[in-house]
């Protein structure tokens, strides 16, 4: 069962139907098509160029689509709002200022994410992945590893139903990859949906798994067109 302060419905679902993307004429990934319920998973696998982060950064609204559509739906979704409102996107860049303590880069995404989605506290968020003790440290002072699960916090402190991690377990050790499967399954349990790139396992158990081959390196769209 999700821990209580982590309990949410979002009754949503993500459509992914022939979705292309594409680098100026060259084709980068697709078609593509899955489907995503509340309470589902999907593991993105495939060798590096195989464009797992490109198909990420699409899904957060950051790369325009060449063709195919993107829908999220549900009872709560504002069809005028731009869909990164939706999603947590994990990149591989951390996004912390290296010069502002723990506490003041999440004080920013709190904000940046909205007030009225509050999910959780800044010291309960940093307490789940176990570094509460850092809160008035410059980020300038952590390992990599700790900068990771700072920057994972961000994902405890707003209420977004769709999660899009890019190679998540990065950088983390053992203890820290099972918090991670732990806030994993409790987004799960509560109704919402999470898409991970990875070529490395996967704390806990994804329940899809979608494989991406690299586009051949004559694949132009407009030659594909006239096919």
């Amino acid at each position: 069962m999700p821990e209580p302060e982590l309990y949410w419905t979002f009754a949503m679902h993500l459509s992914v139907t022939d979705v292309v993307l594409a680098r100026g004429e060259r084709r980068i990934v697709g078609p593509v098509s899955f489907d995503l319920s509340e309470g589902q998973s999907l593991a993105v696998r495939g060798p590096n160029g195989a464009g797992k982060s490109t198909l990420l950064r699409a899904l957060a609204g950051l790369l325009p689509v060449e063709s195919g559509t993107i829908e999220l739906a549900g009872p709560d979704i504002d069809e005028d709002a731009p869909r990164g409102e939706y999603c947590h996107y994990f990149g591989h860049l951390d996004g912390l200022k290296s010069a502002l303590s723990v506490e003041e880069n999440l004080r920013f995404f709190k904000q940046l994410y909205g007030t009225g989605s509050s999910l959780l506290s800044i010291e309960e968020a940093l307490h789940k992945v176990a570094l509460a003790h850092t809160s008035s440290l410059p980020v300038a002072y952590l390992s990599a590893g700790m900068r990771k699960r700072v920057a994972l916090a961000r994902l405890l402190l707003n209420k977004r139903p769709l999660w899009l991690l890019d190679e998540p377990t990065s950088a983390l050790d053992t203890a820290s990859q099972e918090r991670l499967g732990a806030m994993m399954q409790a987004h799960l349990d509560s109704g919402g949906m999470i898409i991970a790139a990875t070529h490395l396992p996967l704390p806990g158990r994804m329940e899809t798994v979608l494989n991406l081959e690299p586009a051949m390196a004559d694949s132009r769209l407009a030659e594909e067109v006239w096919l």
